[in-house]
């Protein structure tokens, strides 16, 4: 498998771990299943500077973030991009109507699939496949799927916008927008820029690259980021904060206004009014 579907495995193994505590704040029982053969040896080689706390708190961030969102009513369309090995078709509760797409390049879904028939898993709600180039124009693939870009959607990207160049990042999100009826949202993450330099992030930074999957993207104005690009900040969190891991973070969550600190941005937002 691609060097970058080998990331989608050291996911799941780190949601496995989370699963196994005690304390856990997400259970994924298909997680320990997803992550061979490589995910367990990821986190060892990726291990320290908080990652595996971070992907949990993530986890349970847009977890909650898809929750709440759509038990606002109005939006019954979701989009996982970059899916993954990504199991919250199979593990949350979905309001009845919700069609669920998953995208991502065709390997990773057949694989995917094949693991999780083999574990006898069922969807909880309406799950599409949608097998595409993340780098060429998917959007019509997508939509031969039966996504209507005339609806609104809510779209979620984990762990993606790391790997992309900053124009990437920006045109990524413009892409979303105008195919973003009014009322549709985004739930994703972001690096902060200033985490990308840090000498306490450059063993792992450097590890990620020699393996062929550098981190790239970050900035440390997350909300001008969005305004830029067709979205508006609903909120803005850092891990650590309440509802975004308060307790389970093992640092100290650092004030907005300190310059140069090492930040994760965990965010909702709107699509901005035209």
């Amino acid at each position: 498998m691609h060097a970058v579907s080998y990331t989608a495995q050291w996911m799941a193994a780190a949601r496995a771990q989370e699963s196994e505590r005690e304390d856990a704040l997400f259970t994924d029982p298909l997680a320990r299943d997803l992550a061979a053969p490589k995910g367990f040896e990821l986190i060892e080689r990726y291990a320290g500077g908080g990652l595996l706390p971070f992907i949990s708190i993530r986890t349970k961030y847009l977890d909650d973030a898809i929750r709440g969102i759509l038990a606002e009513g109005g939006i019954q369309q979701v989009v996982l991009i970059a899916a993954g090995m990504d199991t919250r078709a199979f593990r949350l509760d979905w309001p009845d109507g919700t069609e669920l797409y998953e995208v991502d390049h065709g390997p990773l879904i057949t694989e995917k699939r094949r693991r999780l028939d083999a574990l006898g898993a069922e969807p909880r709600t309406d799950r599409r496949e949608v097998s595409a180039d993340l780098t060429q124009d998917w959007l019509p693939t997508l939509e031969a799927a039966g996504f209507d870009r005339t609806r609104p959607t809510l779209w979620v990207a984990e762990a993606l916008t790391f790997f992309l160049t900053d124009e990437q990042a920006a045109g990524f999100l413009r892409l979303l927008a105008s195919a973003s009826a009014p009322g549709s949202r985004l739930a994703f993450d972001i690096l902060g820029r200033a985490l990308l330099r840090s000498p306490f992030s450059k063993p792992f930074l450097d590890t990620l690259a020699a393996d062929g999957t550098p981190w790239i993207f970050g900035t440390d104005e997350p909300e001008e980021f969005l305004t830029a690009n067709g979205w508006k900040a609903v909120d803005v969190s850092e891990p650590g904060q309440p509802g975004a891991g308060q307790g389970r973070w093992p640092y100290d969550v650092q004030p907005r206004n300190r310059r140069g600190a090492n930040r994760l941005w965990l965010i909702r937002a709107e699509i901005a009014a035209s």
